[in-house]
């Protein structure tokens, strides 16, 4: 949004000071600066101009840097911020209806429902195949992420769900899609009452658009 206001705000800027430099000319009693020196200072201002307006539309046509692992870990994956990340005022309907199609359900959704859920044994058991990026853990275990956007990049806020496996762990910031079952977390200590016990890790490609809304 900067960058398409910065585009024209420069043109005009470029445009005010040309006019700015002409009519000085105009009116200017005193002598001209050599023909050299003026040469060298429209180059050197074409050139710093069309840096900038090179650099603001690569920032429009160009896609964002997706936001990392590390990114993730600095911004406390599960932490409080959660509750604004998953909208705590926008329950997930799943409980008491085995009717419910969860197939689209998200990473985002199932860290929503855990959350909102006081009885979470009742989400033991329940199979799902979800798809993020890995955030390692201390004791080998991980934590399948995504960022979720509510307006845009710069506020995302990261979103995952533990993960335990009998296999090695995958490398941080690896794209996976895990498939298991909700069990309850071995880390008695954890504030995470519950994980995905994987019975299958498997690497993925990065999505076209790896953010959740």
């Amino acid at each position: 949004m900067l960058a398409a206001v910065a585009v024209p705000a420069s043109i005009a800027g470029l445009v005010v000071v040309a006019r700015h430099g002409a009519h000085a000319h105009d009116g200017d009693p005193e002598p001209r600066p050599a023909e050299g020196g003026r040469l060298l200072h429209v180059v050197l201002g074409s050139v710093a101009a069309l840096v900038t307006i090179g650099t603001v539309v690569a920032m429009l046509v160009l896609p964002p840097t997706t936001l990392s692992a590390r990114t993730a870990q600095q911004r406390s994956v599960g932490s409080a911020s959660l509750s604004d990340a998953t909208g705590a005022g926008a329950p997930v309907t799943l409980l008491g209806s085995e009717s419910v199609d969860t197939s689209e359900y998200g990473v985002k959704d199932w860290a929503a429902l855990i959350r909102q859920t006081t009885d979470t044994t009742a989400l033991v058991g329940r199979k799902l195949t979800l798809t993020g990026f890995v955030v390692p853990g201390s004791d080998g275990s991980f934590t399948l992420t995504r960022f979720v956007v509510s307006c845009c990049a710069v506020d995302a806020q990261p979103v995952g769900i533990g993960v335990t496996t009998d296999d090695a762990s995958p490398q941080e910031g690896e794209w996976v899609r895990v498939e298991g079952a909700l069990a309850a977390n071995p880390d008695t200590a954890s504030d995470a009452r519950l994980v995905i016990r994987a019975a299958r890790v498997s690497p993925v490609e990065q999505p076209s658009d790896p953010y959740e809304y």
